[in-house]
């Protein structure tokens, strides 16, 4: 099938993988609103449709900074139970709507903890949101899974209880760790503890490198802090020549580091300069395993069927391609062998073949 063939309802049905999608990013406007008014939290407008043109104009700044300060109202209604237990909750159940089968959600606890509930209670609030969602999608007969990744703030000085965190909470759903926000300027060796203390405790990571800083936050990433993953990593091409790999760029494909790439979202901070020439596609191409992922969905004003669709309308990505990034996520998910083998074998193979 040419990409010229893909049809909007085709794209929306094919089953797909997630793995770096922000909890805080990815509200629904009118729940925003909803929650803000039961908080006494003012917003830019209260009317739905205008904040989520709010949100996506505000985003494209080009300023990984601005970008990150749009969160300030999606927080603001995040500091309850009831504001937690929703918004996770309809988190799966828009994911379900997308077609994602598989899904890693991932957030900061200290950041939901301007409230009454400790750090423990956050984790054990979202979980139990998330449980709802996926019971009620399974029940509407679009199942998903979703799993957790606990971040700890890279600019602030709680990641190790963040850490802490992710080994208390490893079998109740939460599967990683990462760290988030303002990359340059703190890098990811300022939290090698935090590392150590996860590879010891055999908890996988991930990590925000490649994005607002280069090559350097990509090499402490893997080589000092021992990422299984990356978040973003667009900027891994800096180490890329004329097709020939320099010895980091070399390492991330040969190993077979993904790369979670978020297209939309990087041309909102900066980090790529349209969708036709964003590094994901060359990458795809040169044997990198490049997974395709939204970030933020509410701030970047996107879901994974836009995501695919905008691939495919101006890089000219064919179902293949789709289905590769797709196989490529579930590969590198941190849930065990078999169940990412059930996965792909059982739901996202079939899935495509339907559509070819």
């Amino acid at each position: 099938m040419s990409s010229t063939r893909i049809d909007a309802d085709t794209l929306r049905r094919l089953p797909k993988a997630v793995l770096h999608d922000h909890l805080d990013g990815g509200l629904r406007p009118a729940t925003v609103v909803e929650l803000a008014a039961a908080v006494g939290h003012t917003l830019p407008t209260t009317d739905p449709d205008e904040l989520a043109a709010w949100y996506f104009d505000a985003a494209n700044s080009g300023d990984l900074v601005r970008y990150i300060a749009t969160f300030e109202h999606t927080l603001a209604v995040m500091q309850n139970r009831e504001g937690l237990l929703r918004t996770a909750e309809e988190y799966v159940l828009d994911l379900a709507a997308d077609g994602v089968v598989y899904g890693e959600v991932r957030y900061a606890p200290e950041l939901n903890t301007n409230g009454e509930l400790t750090l423990a209670e956050v984790v054990e609030t979202v979980q139990e949101g998330l449980a709802a969602g996926m019971a009620k999608a399974a029940a509407a007969g679009t199942p998903v899974q979703v799993r957790t990744l606990l971040c700890g703030m890279r600019m602030f000085d709680r990641v190790a209880e963040a850490a802490d965190l992710a080994v208390a909470f490893r079998d109740a759903g939460v599967v990683g760790f990462d760290i988030a926000g303002a990359e340059d300027g703190f890098p990811p060796a300022d939290h090698l503890a935090a590392f150590e203390h996860l590879r010891r405790e055999s908890v996988p990571f991930t990590i925000h490198a490649g994005e607002a800083h280069g090559l350097p936050s990509i090499h402490q990433a893997l080589q000092v802090c021992g990422a299984q993953r990356i978040g973003h990593g667009v900027r891994i091409t800096e180490d890329i020549v004329d097709g020939k790999l320099g010895r980091l760029a070399g390492w991330v494909r040969d190993r077979r580091i993904a790369l979670e790439m978020c297209p939309t979202s990087n041309l909102q901070t900066g980090a790529a300069t349209s969708i036709a020439e964003h590094p994901i596609t060359a990458l795809k191409d040169l044997g990198f395993r490049v997974t395709l992922n939204t970030d933020n969905r509410l701030v970047s004003g996107t879901t994974m069927t836009r995501e695919m669709s905008l691939l495919v309308e101006e890089a000219g990505w064919t179902i293949e391609d789709l289905r590769t990034v797709t196989v490529n996520a579930l590969k590198s998910a941190f849930i065990p062998y078999d169940e990412r083998k059930a996965l792909i074998e059982d739901v996202v193979l079939p899935g495509y073949a339907s559509a070819l």
